[in-house]
This record gives C-alpha cells, sequence and structure tokens, in this order.
C-alpha cells in the first residue's frame, strides 16, 4: 500500500474517532444532566417547550397551536411554580402523557439504537472507503498503463490518418 493509501487509512481512521467521541460525549452530558436532576437549576416554559410535544399534534410543544398544546404549557407552568426541576417536571409529563411526549427519545434500553444505529452506518460508510479506494486508485492506474502500453500506429497507418484530419482543416 503506498504512503497515500496509509495516510487516508490514517485520516479516516481519526475522523471515525473523533466522530464516536463526539456521539460518546453527546450521549454522556445527556446521560449526566438527567441523573443529576437538573438539581439547584431553574428551568422556565420556553426551555422545557422545546424538548417536549403536543401529544395529539405531535410536533414540538413551542410550535404546537391547539387546546391540547395549551393544556400541557399550563401543566407545565404550575410544575415550573411548584419549583420542579427539569428532569422532575419530564418525569411528570412521561407519567400524565407517556414517554412519546419527549421529543428525544431516552439514551437507556432500545431507544438507544436511534443514537446508534446512524453512527454503525457512518462507520460501515467509511470502513467501506478505506477498503475500496485503494482498489478503484489502482484499478484507474492499472487502466493508465495498459493505455501507455497501446500498440502504436505504423507509418503507413500515422500517414493515413494525418492526411484524413488535413482534409478537415
Amino acid at each position: 500500500m503506498s504512503s497515500a493509501g496509509r495516510a487516508l487509512i490514517a485520516l479516516l481512521l481519526c475522523l471515525t474517532l473523533l466522530l464516536c467521541l463526539s456521539a460518546s460525549a453527546a450521549l454522556g452530558v445527556g446521560v449526566a444532566t438527567a441523573a443529576a436532576g437538573g438539581a439547584g437549576t431553574h428551568t422556565s416554559l420556553p426551555v422545557i417547550e422545546r424538548q417536549v410535544m403536543c401529544v395529539t399534534c405531535k410536533i414540538p410543544l413551542d410550535v404546537a397551536q391547539s387546546p391540547q398544546a395549551d393544556r400541557e404549557r399550563a401543566f407545565i407552568q404550575s410544575l415550573i411554580d411548584e419549583g420542579q426541576t427539569e428532569a422532575q417536571i419530564k418525569r411528570a409529563l412521561i407519567g400524565q402523557y407517556g414517554p412519546t411526549v419527549l421529543a428525544l427519545p431516552s439514551a437507556h434500553g432500545f431507544d438507544l439504537t436511534v443514537y446508534l444505529v446512524p453512527l454503525a452506518a457512518i462507520m460501515a460508510l467509511l470502513v467501506t472507503l478505506v477498503v475500496l479506494l485503494p482498489r478503484w486508485r489502482g484499478h484507474a492506474r492499472d487502466q493508465a498503463t495498459r493505455a501507455v502500453d497501446a500498440p502504436r500506429l505504423s507509418s503507413t497507418d500515422a500517414a493515413r490518418l494525418d492526411a484524413d484530419l488535413a482534409r478537415f482543416d
């Protein structure tokens, strides 16, 4: 394998590692925040609205305009007025409306596949590129070599070709 091929593989491996680390860090932050329960943080209605769905409209609560969305907003505001944290409000919403009220699935159990399947697909594509790209480049080099090794024109054929081309000038 050429040095360019090794450099490409190293670059792709670094990008894959970076992608995995950023995804795991994002999941870890979400899990850590949920585990902490948002302790000591005061939340607001707009913050929660962006993270939950209207259960009848199936769109984010911050853009939903329906009586059900208004009832959800009132319920959330009453929980905020009681001084509940973001995690407590989300648990209360799940208890009231079910898990479909959350805009993003949890990072636990089967819901974790929502985050892992795209990562696996991207990694599979990168591995495919790492395997196939050197083959494609080698194939292109072989074709270029064959073109160079093509038989030369005889002097009579070259003269006839020049005469034919001269007629079109």
